[in-house]
């Protein structure tokens, strides 16, 4: 692998400046993988977004949901 260092894919939980716990789910888009990364690290970031961003998508929108119920 190259030595590129990149946020692909990320998942947050934090209470915002009024005080609100709030998620937040950002992912590099799949068709700007391979303008980013070398070819040789493009199936890894592929897999890597392939796999997670379904499951963190699925749970930033559960606790988005739960955390609207409590305000």
């Amino acid at each position: 692998m190259s030595s590129n260092e990149g946020n692909i894919i990320s998942f947050k939980v934090f209470i915002d400046a009024k005080g609100i716990l709030m998620t937040e789910y950002k992912k590099l888009p799949v068709e700007e993988v391979r303008k980013v990364f070398d070819k040789d690290d493009t199936p890894y970031i592929e897999k890597i977004l392939k796999e997670a961003a379904p499951k963190l998508e699925s749970l930033h929108n559960y606790l988005e949901k739960e955390l609207s119920a409590l305000r």
